[in-house]
């Protein structure tokens, strides 16, 4: 879903300027790219539908809990994304002599703002997990279950809207540096040269915004996490001790949950310089919350300590590869295009990591607060059930891995010249 976020925006970019300046590289440029993202397309679906099958196998205690809150979100996702990216989806990819040049680049846009609105619903379904509003709880005990009382709420509950600007410049920084990775390749081994450096400058601006954006998004999201689950920013950073005074923000490190120490570089009173604006104001610890209470601080701080190096990463390679671009010198630079070949790594890790720090972090709750993980588990379903369908799950998600890395390679080794629709 992130590299179909990223890459639709990029064809709606690319066709628009086929568009406006009638220039053929454009056009190739946009159909080479929009078979890879139908590619991606049709594997995301693939992937995607299982969740909705496990919210009512493995998580039945849940799914009666939240079904009210969360059904409403993923409903809308249906209705108002899926429908509308699949409905298109037919006109974009094979369209392109069929219909006119106007309708073909309004079906473009309706499949990238499809898929934009789906990362909307999720992403609000996800956030009111981590920040509940616009709800009451109905009933008692094993009957409790969330209701509705404010549907906007729900939407615009307290991390939403910061959650989701962040998912957005992950998306677009790994379709840009998706894009970049190809475009160098071929720069590097003298194909398609001129189509190439076009595509490449276009996915530099895309994952240079992203990704200084997300400096930006991420000290924002930050402040968001320190105010409504202090728990998790204090496992993000191995902070066991509340003190008197500033907190220290750590560069690198390990935790130690047993001795409730963290071992690493650390930079005095930043954290709290950069949640309250002081550098001596105390940020609340993990000692401020009971043991069971507690998120698993090892992987919560990893996780996102990763997440945060592979952003600054990203931030100074494509600052870097934007002056060089500026100055003319990009593309004579063998060893930064072989660098962007493999740098697409870097934001694919970043948005897995990222949602495994935001994910795990608010343990032991899967609705911080209200309900915990233990008890919205399914009660008739047994563990060797659950490690029988991972594996399951496993192996087939390995083979539509291979079927989609074998046929995207395909399209790649073909390249933009002998696109034919």
């Amino acid at each position: 879903p992130p590299l179909a976020i990223g890459l639709g925006a990029l064809l709606v970019f690319m066709e628009g300027m086929y568009l406006k300046t009638k220039d053929p590289q454009y056009e190739s440029m946009a159909k080479f790219w929009t078979r890879i993202f139908a590619v991606n397309f049709a594997v995301g679906v693939a992937t995607g539908i299982v969740m909705e099958f496990q919210f009512g196998t493995n998580w039945a205690n849940y799914s009666r809990y939240v079904g009210d809150v969360f059904g409403s979100a993923l409903a809308a996702e249906g209705i108002f994304a899926f429908f509308l990216e699949s409905g298109f989806l037919a006109v974009l990819v094979f369209g392109w002599d069929k219909v006119s040049a106007r309708m073909h680049f309004f079906s473009t846009i309706m499949v990238f703002l499809g898929s934009v609105f789906s990362s909307v619903w999720i992403t609000v379904a996800n956030s009111w997990q981590q920040t509940p509003a616009g709800f009451h709880i109905v009933g008692e005990g094993l009957a409790a279950r969330a209701e509705i009382t404010d549907f906007w709420a729900v939407v615009f509950n307290p991390s939403s809207m910061d959650r989701l600007v962040h998912v957005w410049l992950g998306a677009f920084s790994m379709g840009g540096f998706f894009v970049m990775s190809v475009t160098a390749y071929y720069i590097l081994k003298g194909r398609h040269l001129d189509i190439s450096k076009k595509a490449f400058t276009v996915a530099l601006f895309l994952a240079t915004f992203s990704s200084w954006g997300q400096l930006l998004s991420g000290h924002h999201q930050a402040r968001v996490v320190a105010e409504y689950q202090p728990a998790k920013l204090a496992a993000f950073e191995g902070h066991f001790k509340t003190g008197d005074g500033g907190a220290p923000l750590m560069v690198v490190g390990h935790p130690n949950a047993k001795t409730e120490t963290t071992r690493g570089l650390a930079v005095p009173g930043l954290l709290s310089f950069l949640i309250h604006g002081n550098f001596n104001t105390p940020v609340t610890g993990l000692d401020r919350f009971p043991v069971e209470d507690r998120p698993p601080v090892a992987i919560s701080f990893h996780s996102y300590h990763v997440m945060v190096g592979l952003g600054f990463f990203m931030m100074g390679l494509t600052g870097l590869a934007a002056w060089l671009r500026l100055r003319g010198q990009l593309f004579n630079n063998r060893g930064l295009l072989w660098t962007f070949v493999f740098a697409v790594l870097a934001p694919v890790a970043a948005n897995q990591l990222g949602w495994v720090a935001a994910e795990v972090g608010r343990q032991p709750w899967i609705v911080y607060g209200l309900l915990r993980t233990s008890e919205a588990l399914s009660p008739v379903v047994r563990a060797n059930q659950v490690m029988a369908s991972i594996v399951m799950f496993g192996v087939i998600y390995a083979l539509l891995f291979a079927v989609w890395i074998s046929i995207v390679d395909h399209k790649i080794k073909q390249g933009p010249d002998a696109v034919l629709f």
